[in-house]
């Protein structure tokens, strides 16, 4: 048996000192709720998790795209519901000009609130637009065809939404001829032959609609598909990242008492040394 160097009080202290690194790190577990608080936790773990949760958060944003796509497509169709109304409205008018009962002083009363109601309906064109972005026509004073939208839905480049361009405006809808007659130049004639010409504009503007609604319904599809992706990212993540309560709390009883026990077994190396002491100089 050695003094010198006591063998016996070093190999319990290694074993105390890596049992209260176990320890350490249960409570480090336990106090922030997560399994995985380093990389050194778990390295292939902590990639995995960390790239799920990336993918969760670009899930998370590609919902917020798509609800704010699909208040775009609203404020689309609304307005178009307008436009729809005024169409409905000028043909009602104009069958009242065809007719031989009208006077000419009616029709051309009915003329200057056929051009007024076509002049609301580009007014609607050139206003009606979502955080700038010109949805009936391309700009506030551009008549021609809205820019086509691309709606970023997902978290790659293909996860993308596209809504065809429109021209939802009396140049678009081909009304603006009539909207530009002249004093005196609504006639019967002229108001017969014009009633085609506002079925050809409302079919067209009913098309557009349809091309808002359909990608509202794909939009909304896209919502609820990526609502479940990131509740089932999250989970994933879970599994890997968060701390088990139940399993861990049985952890850190247990490092706790193999704590004690190799304070008590340091303590004992000690003693060893000191009954030799004693017995060398009694």
């Amino acid at each position: 048996m050695t003094l010198f160097t006591n063998t016996a009080a070093l190999i319990a202290y290694e074993n105390y000192s890596y049992n209260n690194r176990l320890l350490s790190r249960s409570l480090l577990r336990l106090s922030t709720g997560l399994k995985i608080n380093s990389a050194s936790d778990d390295p292939s773990g902590l990639a995995i998790a960390d790239k799920l949760r990336t993918q969760a958060s670009s899930v998370s944003q590609g919902i917020e795209n798509a609800n704010s796509a699909i208040a775009l497509t609203q404020i689309a169709d609304k307005a178009m519901n307008e436009q729809s109304l005024i169409i409905d409205t000028v043909k009602a008018k104009l069958i009242q000009a065809s007719s031989d009962t009208t006077s000419d002083e009616g029709r051309e009363a009915i003329r200057k609130d056929v051009v007024k109601l076509l002049q609301q309906l580009d007014n609607v064109a050139s206003q009606t637009n979502y955080n700038g972005n010109y949805l009936l026509q391309n700009t506030q004073n551009d008549t021609s065809n809205a820019s086509v939208k691309n709606f970023q839905v997902g978290e790659t480049s293909n996860d993308v939404i596209q809504l065809s361009s429109v021209q939802s405006n009396t140049v678009g809808l081909g009304l603006d001829t009539l909207k530009a007659l002249s004093k005196d130049a609504l006639t019967p004639n002229v108001a017969r032959n014009s009633l085609g010409v506002l079925d050809t504009a409302l079919n067209k503007l009913n098309d557009f609609r349809a091309e808002f609604g359909s990608t509202q319904n794909q939009l909304e599809s896209s919502v609820r598909y990526m609502i479940t992706m990131r509740t089932n990212l999250k989970a994933s993540e879970s599994v890997i990242r968060d701390v088990d309560y139940a399993q861990e709390s049985a952890n850190l009883s247990k490092y706790q008492l193999i704590a004690q026990a190799g304070m008590f077994a340091m303590a004992q190396a000690n003693k060893i040394q000191e009954a030799m002491l004693r017995y060398l100089f009694r």
